[in-house]
């Protein structure tokens, strides 16, 4: 092979991989180009998962609380690999990267080789010259591991400022294709004008959405506001109820639909306003002109539109009663000409067919604004406003509220924001990642939307923190805000109370990598949450959270049950321990089983199975475990004791 491409690291792809660059070659358009990418693109295959160790001391709320959300501590790449059940089960990937501004994310040059390597790396400074490669070498496997956690319907939304707005969108462009592209949303981060920038002021950010499959996403509606329904009213006693004033033109010009309409109060004409159009067909449009008391017929007036609606016999004293009788009597008909007639054309919208939500736009208008109004492209691209989306200060606000002040912490994403962003992407039984949790913004707005709005979100978040400084504050910070909105227990709660939102978390710390001789070396409270972790059914293709009895010291070998009330059994006593599955441990489950009120089906965990039975589900060591954790069992290196 030429040197060239030796040098370009093509050599050390698979067959898979050649494939997937000669494909993405032919494809033609356009491809962001940086140094290392073809490395970037084979980690996030060649990172490995790991041992999950649940940490009870940080976990909150009760078992079966706890089995529907889950926080993970350790490096993001790592968890998604080791979170292999949830591959293609995510709803909404909702998170807030590092934005490279200097010393708030680190690059270890070792993950380049080897992304299992433990060193979390050195802090990138504003002035390294290659910090925007290494940044798109970081995120590159990482955006990748993203895309195929989601759903074939699934959307991200991933938040960003100026400074890698355009390296991240190339990159999403390419990985998930421009055509899925959803939104770029900029929102108002700050109200003040600042000196950060030596031209304008930087107030805004960004989110960037992106659809798995565009045609399969399901974009939602906004709840309509109070003020936005407080505009409808029924001064006509209409029989259809409430109702507001609309535009009768739209902006599209079809030549057709531009002509004069003659008004029957005082005769004047009516054009539609600058190069725009009738919006409803002339035929609609005549017979609701009608409903005033005159008749109405086209006429070619030769002043270069369309045929004019005119009345039949000519303006006259006798048009402006009838009309003015209707006035007064109502119901108005459709199109009307203002409450004292003397206004131009307009149309009734009715309260009961408008969509009992909003659009969303990347512009949240005012509320007296509508698509009946404005089109969505009309509405210009500033940004989503504070009122609508919060500000950073809100959310540093927030988090003082709830931990206190010394979280260290000056911008956070405020809750108004990732709130939205859930309800327009994330269906109300859905499931969240974010695999840069930070703060746990993206968790507190899950338990908080599912309060409101009465759903059953349940989060998937990864937080690293600071290890090499003892500042793990997935613990300190993240775990403590959850657990805090989860009781009620905030700090500023003496002055200004707030109910629990209930709920729970499992808390998880990454250990070691996961292969069959770690498996086989395991002692048993680490096997059993390593199979509480990767669980995964294949016969009903579907991830399972497990309930643990793992503490509780009645039990010997019962360490979970699912949601339908079947045990899981761990034999095991480890790894110089017997491990087998005979009749006497049969007949010890089943007596665990009744104790716990469990169902006669029972999936068992051990090394042989000597003793077969119908109502027993039997997963071999290390092999089942490997399998939900997506690996390979050939290729791993089993290991036995030799003695």
């Amino acid at each position: 092979m030429p040197a060239a491409a030796n040098s370009s690291g093509l050599d050390g792809l698979s067959r898979d991989e050649l494939l997937e660059q000669l494909e993405t070659l032919g494809e033609g358009g356009i491809h962001i180009d940086f140094s290392g990418k073809t490395n970037a693109r084979r980690l996030s295959r060649l990172v490995r998962p790991r041992v999950a160790r649940i940490v009870k001391k940080y976990s909150t709320g009760s078992e079966p609380e706890q089995a529907q959300n889950l926080l993970i501590e350790g490096d993001n790449l790592q968890a998604m690999a080791t979170l292999f059940r949830e591959r293609g089960q995510v709803d909404l990937i909702l998170t807030d990267p590092p934005y490279n501004t200097g010393n708030d994310w680190r690059y270890n040059d070792r993950w380049e080789n080897d992304p299992n390597d433990p060193g979390v790396g050195d802090w990138v400074s504003a002035d390294d010259g290659s910090r925007h490669t290494k940044w798109m070498r970081f995120m590159w496997p990482r955006l990748a591991m993203m895309k195929s956690m989601l759903k074939p319907s699934g959307v991200l939304a991933i938040c960003i400022d100026h400074r890698e707005l355009f390296r991240l969108g190339q990159m999403l462009d390419e990985l998930f294709k421009e055509e899925n592209r959803l939104a770029i949303i900029n929102w108002q981060k700050a109200t003040a004008v600042k000196n950060d920038n030596n031209h304008v002021s930087t107030s805004t950010e960004y989110v960037l959405v992106y659809a798995k499959d565009e045609a399969r996403a399901d974009t939602g509606l906004l709840d309509r506001t109070a003020s936005q329904n407080s505009r409808y009213s029924n001064p006509d006693d209409d029989p259809r109820d409430l109702w507001r004033e609309g535009m009768l033109h739209v902006r599209t010009w079809v030549a057709k639909d531009d002509y004069q309409i003659q008004s029957p109060f005082t005769g004047e004409p009516h054009y539609p306003p600058g190069k725009s159009a009738w919006r409803h067909p002339k035929r609609d449009i005549k017979r609701w002109l009608e409903q005033w008391g005159s008749q109405y017929v086209e006429k070619d007036l030769d002043d270069g539109h369309a045929p004019a609606l005119v009345l039949a016999d000519g303006f006259s004293t006798k048009n402006q009663k009838a009309a003015a009788k209707v006035l007064k009597k109502g119901p108005w008909p459709f199109i009307w000409f203002g409450r004292e007639g003397d206004g131009i054309p307009r149309k009734k919208i009715y309260l009961a067919e408008v969509k009992q939500g909003k659009i969303p736009a990347t512009f949240w208008a005012a509320d007296d604004l509508s698509s009946d109004d404005l089109r969505p492209d009309e509405l210009g691209s500033t940004s989503w406003v504070y009122q609508e989306s919060g500000r950073s200060s809100d959310g540093a606000a927030e988090l003082t509220s709830i931990v206190g002040e010394d979280h260290g912490f000056e911008t956070v994403k405020p809750l108004k924001l990732f709130k939205k962003l859930l309800t327009i992407w994330c269906p109300p039984n859905g499931s969240v990642l974010d695999p840069f949790a930070g703060s746990g913004t993206t968790g507190h707005a899950v338990l908080d939307l599912n309060v409101e709005a009465e759903a059953t979100r349940r989060f998937l978040l990864v937080e690293q923190g600071r290890p090499d400084k003892g500042d793990s504050y997935a613990r300190s910070l993240t775990a403590d805000r959850l657990r805090r909105v989860v009781d009620g227990d905030w700090v500023a709660t003496k002055s200004e109370p707030h109910p629990p939102l209930g709920g729970g978390f499992r808390f998880a710390s990454l250990g070691k990598k996961v292969d069959a001789q770690a498996l086989l070396s395991m002692e048993r409270e680490e096997l059993a949450d390593t199979i509480i972790g990767s669980h995964f059914d294949a016969e009903r293709r579907r991830r399972e959270s497990l309930v643990t009895f793992a503490t509780n010291p009645k039990f010997k070998y019962l360490v979970a049950r699912n949601a339908n009330d079947e045990g899981f059994f761990l034999i095991w006593n480890g790894s110089q321990g017997k491990a087998d599955f005979d009749e006497d441990v049969y007949e010890a489950c089943a007596a665990e089983a009744k104790r716990a009120g469990l169902a006669p089906r029972y999936h068992v965990y051990a090394r042989l199975y000597l003793y077969q039975t119908n109502n027993v589900d039997f997963n071999q060591i290390p092999d089942k475990i490997l399998t939900d954790f997506g690996l390979d069992i050939k290729g791993e290196p089993y290991y036995e004791d030799p003695s």
